[in-house]
């Protein structure tokens, strides 16, 4: 706080000592037998003025080093370490209502972390105990494959995969807060993450006849292959849920001199310039989840932008509507990395 903001709390004292002044003046002119003098008046504001501006400095400075311990306290953590240093009763019963303040919010972080274990922990329980019904399906599936018509076949194995898509996003919303404890970083041939959960996807094709292209070399980055292949598939299955029928999905892998880029591009419906810029937000699915057929969630870009950056690669994406979008993955070079941050 500065001296011009510290005299406008002070206005009140101020307008005391005004007052005041004008009051001794008025009791020397009731004086009987006192000859009144403007000059003496004027003498004796001056002199009381310079008192009453000496004593409101001395406080300023005074008072200077509780608001800088306060700002300084601010700046650091406030909710985190207590106050101390009072000097005076108004600072204690400060200081006292800041940390009381501190260690109620504490404890109500304790509380909610706590919650936030048990959840995780269930979730994790969850997906881990859904994952056998769902294994179960299939091979009920496999084994009456011969009995239903391949349409209502495909229909089924279809659904399956999105329920064991929607499994496979909670279980890697509950890991975000511990990815530094489940990732290995190595060299990976990208083609290596991409085919299988290209194979993986072929029902998808072929029910939407759509043809796919993967163009270029299999490059080598260095990044975990598990987190890379989810991030892949969420970006694969939005291009293939807003791609119509008969159009085309291309795999493109280049290479430059800053990284290796991997681009996931279609043919499909486009995203509206205005939602472009907020499609990575979570829960946010903009018109074409909310005015379409699909269902979306707005979670697959949200967890794909999160994850990307966690690993150090950069996630963007390019949409004209009726044309079709490319959402591109920059692998950047260790030393062009290093030397960007």
């Amino acid at each position: 706080m500065n001296f011009l903001k510290y005299l406008k709390d002070q206005w009140l004292l101020v307008f005391g000592w005004v007052g005041f002044v004008f009051l001794t003046a008025f009791v020397m002119w009731l004086t009987p037998g006192f000859q009144m003098s403007w000059r003496n008046v004027g003498y004796l504001a001056l002199i009381e003025g310079v008192f009453f501006a000496v004593i409101l400095i001395y406080h300023y400075y005074y008072k200077r080093r509780w608001w800088q311990k306060l700002q300084s306290a601010e700046e650091e953590s406030p909710i985190q370490n207590y106050l101390t240093g009072a000097r005076t009763y108004e600072e204690q019963v400060q200081q006292d209502f800041i940390n009381q303040i501190i260690r109620e919010h504490q404890v109500h972080m304790q509380k909610i972390i706590a919650a936030q274990e048990e959840q995780k922990d269930y979730i994790d329980s969850w997906v881990h105990e859904i994952k056998v019904p769902l294994a179960a399906s299939r091979l009920l599936l496999h084994a009456v494959e011969f009995d239903i018509s391949d349409e209502k076949y495909m229909q089924l194995e279809n659904e399956l995969g999105k329920i064991d898509g929607y499994v496979e996003q909670v279980l890697y919303v509950a890991r975000l807060d511990n990815f530094s404890k489940d990732y290995l970083i190595e060299e990976t041939k990208l083609k290596s993450v991409i085919q299988p959960i290209m194979r993986s996807n072929a029902n998808y094709f072929i029910q939407k006849k759509l043809r796919y292209q993967v163009i270029g070399e299999n490059h080598s980055v260095l990044t975990d292959a598990k987190w890379i292949g989810f991030i892949f598939q969420q970006l694969l299955s939005n291009a293939i849920k807003y791609t119509p029928e008969n159009g085309e999905i291309f795999i493109l892998l280049d290479k430059s001199d800053k990284g290796v880029t991997l681009t996931v591009k279609d043919s499909g419906i486009g995203i509206p310039k205005e939602d472009l810029r907020r499609i990575f937000d979570k829960g946010f699915t903009g018109q074409n989840g909310r005015f379409s057929e699909m269902h979306a969630t707005g979670l697959g870009l949200y967890l794909a932008q999160n994850l990307a950056s966690q690993l150090g690669v950069e996630l963007t994406a390019e949409s004209t509507v009726g044309v079709g979008t490319a959402m591109t993955l920059f692998f950047p070079y260790v030393s062009y990395y290093q030397e960007q941050r």
